[in-house]
């Protein structure tokens, strides 16, 4: 029986969760369709730049992703801890990258004088917006509904793309969170859609390895710091050489 999402969800335990979304009807998110020889695979840019562009207006961190024929991984870390020191005008901006938010919402970013009424909207909307902005399932959503509107276009067709609820599931320490993300960077390979990871196409994982040949780590990403003893930003207590290096020795 399915619980309920907030049954699965505490950020008092750990706010890191591994997510994954299914399709339906036999449908195809990407990839090619061997019973009606359909190409999909352009869909994958879809995906990809929906997950990145998320990452930038939600209070919630990248680790790892894998797009798949027929389902999407992603796995994330919730940042609590930005979304309560963002300002109220933060809080609003961060939602009006990817919503329209109100009339009053958007007249008070843009400094417009507002009566006593007309803040008390935007006070309670500045709460929904920032309770929004670190909710996993919201995250989920605005993920999965853009992407289902442009296939049920390109297909023809109403109705549901994704199944009802995407899986998710806590990881509770360090070593979850790192044997996940190899799990879902090497999706791909165990599907045979790719035959390493740097020919893994939007993965999170090819992102990694090509940026760090320039010695850099991919800003779209939650990165690696390395040791948690020392002064690091928030990111994964592990190296991103390391963590290469396990991704391709498993």
């Amino acid at each position: 029986m399915a619980r309920p999402r907030q049954t699965i969800v505490s950020l008092d335990d750990t706010p890191y969760y591994h997510c994954c979304s299914r399709v339906v009807r036999k449908a195809f998110l990407c990839g090619i369709d061997n019973s009606t020889g359909e190409d999909f695979e352009h869909r994958r840019t879809w995906v990809d730049s929906r997950i990145l562009e998320l990452a930038t207006i939600f209070a919630i961190d990248i680790c790892a992703y894998a797009v798949m024929s027929n389902h999407l991984h992603v796995v994330i870390k919730v940042d609590g801890d930005k979304a309560k020191i963002w300002s109220d005008k933060d809080v609003l901006m961060q939602w009006h990258k990817g919503f329209k938010g109100t009339l009053l919402t958007q007249k008070f970013v843009k400094g417009e004088d507002l009566n006593e009424f007309e803040l008390n909207t935007v006070n309670d909307c500045i709460t929904q917006y920032r309770q929004r902005l670190v909710d996993i399932s919201w995250f989920m959503r605005s993920l999965s509904e853009p992407i289902a509107r442009m296939a049920n276009k390109e297909d023809k067709c109403t109705g549901r793309f994704w199944e009802g609820r995407f899986k998710s599931q806590a990881l509770l320490d360090e070593a979850a969170v790192l044997a996940c993300m190899a799990y879902v960077d090497l999706n791909p390979i165990r599907a045979k859609m790719a035959t390493t990871a740097e020919t893994s196409d939007y993965t999170s994982i090819q992102r990694r390895i090509h940026s760090a040949i320039k010695g850099e780590q991919p800003k779209e990403l939650l990165p690696f710091v390395g040791n948690e003893r020392q002064d690091m930003p928030n990111g994964l207590m592990f190296s991103v050489k390391d963590y290469i290096v396990l991704v391709e020795d498993t």
